[in-house]
Order: structure tokens, then C-alpha cells, then sequence
């Protein structure tokens, strides 16, 4: 077995696209031609995003929009940084929410959380024991 993606379903594929590249910095690996699905370049580990509409398709019970949630979801996507506090800033600019600002914890790791316009909730921190 091998962990291969992980898989968010959200309203507009290519927004949360854009999202993450202007926020985080991260580029686009691929977007379908239909527009439903899309990767970005994060390595071996595909971070991609689904419509809603393939969500749909797969569960036909339904699932929880995050960005229809009041409350973020228990899962969370973290991305390490050597500069919390300024990748912080840089993606409220890009228009996240803040849920909990730059926070040293008891082990030394930087921490913050943002909530994108998708919904997704992003951990920003800095690398362990760094």
C-alpha cells in the first residue's frame, strides 16, 4: 500500500487551483479539460481537488461541502514552512480566514491555521525540531 492522494471535493476545481498558488505558492501539476479535477505540484503526495458534482457521483448518500460548514472540518492539509508568520500573512492576502494566528507550542514548532474560500483548513507550520 502507498499513500497516493489526498482528494478535496469544493465548488470550483480551478479556483482552489489559483487559491493555493497565490496563497501558498504552490503550482498547478494538472487541471482536466472538464474541469472537475486538478492537482498540484506537492511531490510524490498529489494534493488535488474534485467538484462537488464527482463527490456526487461517488457517494450517493451525499458528503459534507467544507465550504458550506460553519465549522472547519476534523481534517486538516499542513504545509511547512521555515516562515510561518509571513506565509501566514501571505494567505489571508490572498483571502483566507483566520482561525488561530502564528503560536509558538511547547515542543518549538511555529504553528497558525487559515480556512480557505473552499473551505479547506491549512496548517501552516514550521518544520519539527527546527
Amino acid at each position: 500500500m502507498k499513500f497516493g492522494y489526498t482528494i478535496v471535493y469544493v465548488p470550483n476545481v480551478a479556483a482552489s487551483l489559483k487559491f493555493f498558488e497565490a496563497a501558498f505558492g504552490i503550482s498547478t501539476r494538472f487541471l482536466h479539460e472538464s474541469g472537475t479535477y486538478g492537482e498540484l505540484e506537492t511531490g510524490a503526495t498529489a494534493l488535488a481537488f474534485a467538484a462537488h458534482a464527482l463527490g456526487d457521483d461517488n457517494f450517493p448518500g451525499g458528503h459534507v461541502a467544507a465550504h458550506t460548514s460553519v465549522q472547519p472540518l476534523g481534517f486538516e492539509v499542513a504545509l511547512v514552512t521555515e516562515d510561518v508568520a509571513t506565509a501566514h500573512t501571505k494567505a489571508l492576502g490572498a483571502g483566507a480566514r483566520e482561525l488561530a494566528a502564528p503560536k509558538t507550542k511547547p515542543w518549538g514548532q511555529v504553528v497558525s491555521y487559515v480556512r480557505c474560500p473552499d473551505g479547506v483548513l491549512v496548517e501552516l507550520c514550521s518544520p519539527m525540531g527546527g
